[in-house]
Parts: structure tokens; sequence; C-alpha cells
């Protein structure tokens, strides 16, 4: 087990610096760059001004000369300067010589984006897993049927759709909830038990969005495992022996259908942190997903490097959880590596 782990490992790197190689060549394919963007804000801008800018941030250096340079700040862990006016650190905070500290972009939308997407998992699972469990228990009964339908119409639905129609009926028709942003004005001079509702209101519509697509899928996945389980040999022959319905649904079947979501729940991880970029532009959430989205339109190159980077890392990092945790699920697997 422990030389598989560093083989897969060890072969992470070189597969970090190919992606890390595809994508910053694909991005450079791109028409324009960030002296494009500062143009269009002030039509006084010279082709002298463009040229000094380009030169200010490289741009004007062969493509593989800039990867050389920006793989030369990675080995020190250093994602670099965003290209926008603000010149902030992309991934970490920096100190400067008078002692002010400026806060890494990513440093400042990782948090908010972790939070959201967490308790949108916690969301899916919370509800998925019964939902999957009762469907497959009651197969071509009223109950499955229901739930079928609900995770079709959960697939079809698009988000943005959704989304708008929530925040028009439940902000703007009702004003049940806010529908931008994390805070309320004044939220610093509520007391606290208002200040926590003002902020668990704020994460209601953006919560649910991203969930309730992740929550159909789940739920079929649960139904379709839990079938292909509950027909196996092992099942029968421990009905057989008297054991308790709901040891051999919880202990047994349940534990061996959610093989397959181990990896599901592996790759998510990516998910996660790189946040939505639907829900945090509609919902105007200073995220990871908003940050990506609001970089690529400026055609910030760092700050959509640090976050590719970040992203193909926690995949990689979600493929080696879901081989630990299929290990650990299932002694086949286990043995098979070791």
């Amino acid at each position: 087990m422990a030389s598989y782990l560093l083989k897969r490992i060890f072969w992470m790197v070189p597969l970090l610096v190919g992606i890390s190689l595809i994508s910053f060549f694909i991005m450079h394919l791109a028409p324009g760059d960030i002296t494009t963007s500062e143009a269009s804000f002030n039509p006084k801008a010279s082709e002298e001004s463009r040229q000094k800018l380009r030169a200010l941030y490289n741009l004007d250096k062969p493509v593989i000369v800039q990867y050389g340079l920006w793989v030369k700040r990675m080995a020190n862990l250093d994602f670099g300067t965003s290209f926008a006016s603000h010149q902030r650190p992309v991934f970490w905070q920096t100190t400067d010589k008078d002692g002010n500290v400026t806060l890494g972009m990513i440093q400042e939308a990782l948090p908010i984006t972790l939070l959201i997407n967490v308790l949108s998992l916690l969301l899916i699972i919370g509800i998925a897993l019964p939902l999957g469990v009762v469907s497959a228990l009651k197969q071509n009964q009223l109950a499955d049927r229901s739930i079928t339908m609900f995770v079709f119409i959960g697939f079809a639905i698009p988000g943005f759709w959704l989304a708008l129609m929530l925040m028009y009926w439940s902000g703007v028709q009702h004003s049940w909830l806010p529908i931008s942003g994390l805070e309320s004005m004044g939220h610093e001079s509520l007391a606290w038990p208002a200040r926590l509702w003002d902020t668990l209101s704020h994460l209601i519509l953006p919560v649910f969005i991203s969930g309730i697509t992740g929550l159909a899928g789940i739920s079929l996945f649960v139904r379709n495992g839990m079938l292909d389980v509950l027909h196996q040999d092992y099942i029968t022959t421990a009905r057989a022996k008297g054991l308790n319905e709901n040891k051999i649904i919880y202990g047994h079947a349940l534990r061996n259908a959610l093989l397959p979501l181990i990896t599901i729940f592996g790759l998510s991880i990516p998910g996660l942190i790189g946040g939505s970029v639907i829900a945090e532009s509609i919902f105007a959430i200073p995220g990871m997903g908003k940050l990506f989205y609001d970089a690529v339109l400026m055609r910030d190159f760092p700050v959509i490097m640090g976050i590719l980077t970040i992203g193909a890392m926690l995949t990689m990092l979600g493929n080696l959880l879901a081989d630990i945790s299929y290990a650990w699920a299932d002694p086949r697997v286990r043995r098979g590596v070791m």
C-alpha cells in the first residue's frame, strides 16, 4: 500500500507540469491580453503605452519564455501578482516595507467559496442518500416514480434560470431573502444573533442553487447502486439467516452501493474550491468562481494560472483520496494494491 501511494504521488509531479504547460499555451491562444482590456477603458491610450505595459508584464517575450518565468516563480510557491491595476498578490498576502498587509486574491475568495460548497455538499449528502435508498427499496412504486421525476426535473432545469426565478420570487416579489452579496448594509452594527441570521439568509439561495443539480445526480447513483447490490447473493443469504432488515440495508447493502460514489466525491474536491461561476456571478458573491470569470474577461494570466493550477492539484488529490477510500472500503482492492 505504501509503495502504491508513493508511486502515485511521484507521478503527480510530471502530470501537474503537463497540465500547467497545456493550460498556459491554450490560454495564450485567446486573442488579446490585459493591455487590450486596459486600452478599452482608456480610449486615449497610445500604442507606445500599450507596448510599455506589455514589456512590464513580460508579454512581449515568447510564450515559452513566459512559461519558464512562471515555472520559476512556482518553484518558490509564488503565484505572482495580478495584472490588474490594484497589483494584488494572486495567492497569499504580502507585507510591504511599511508593514502594510495586502491580502491575496485567492486567499480572500477561497473561504467564501469553501463555505458555500461545503454547505451544498452537506445538503446533497443529507437529502440524496435517503432519497436514493427509498427509491431503490420502493422500486416501481409511487415513491420511486415521484423521486425519479424529481431527479429528472433537477437535471433538466438550467441553474441560471432557476437562480433568476428564485431571486425574483423570494427577493423581489416577497422580500423574504436577500439576493446579492453576503452581508446587508449595516451588518457590523447588528447584534450577533442578527448578524448570524443576516449571513445565513444570504447563503440560502446560493447553497440551494449549488446543491440542486448535484442532489439529483447523487440520488440517482445511490438508487442504481442499491438496486444492483440488493440483488446480490450475499444479501439473499443475510436475509435467509434472519438478520435485521435495517442492518442488511444500511450495514451491508448501502456500504457496497456507495463504492462508485467514492470516485464522485473525490472528484468533487476541485469543485469545492473552484466555486460555481453561475451562482457566484448571479448572486454577486466574491468567491473563486467569480474571481476566475473576471480574470478570464480581463486576460489576467497570473490569476487564471493560479486557479487552474490549484484546480489541477486538487483533482489529482481527489483521485488519490478516492483510491485510498476504495482500498479502505473494499478489502479486494486493498489486497490488490499491497
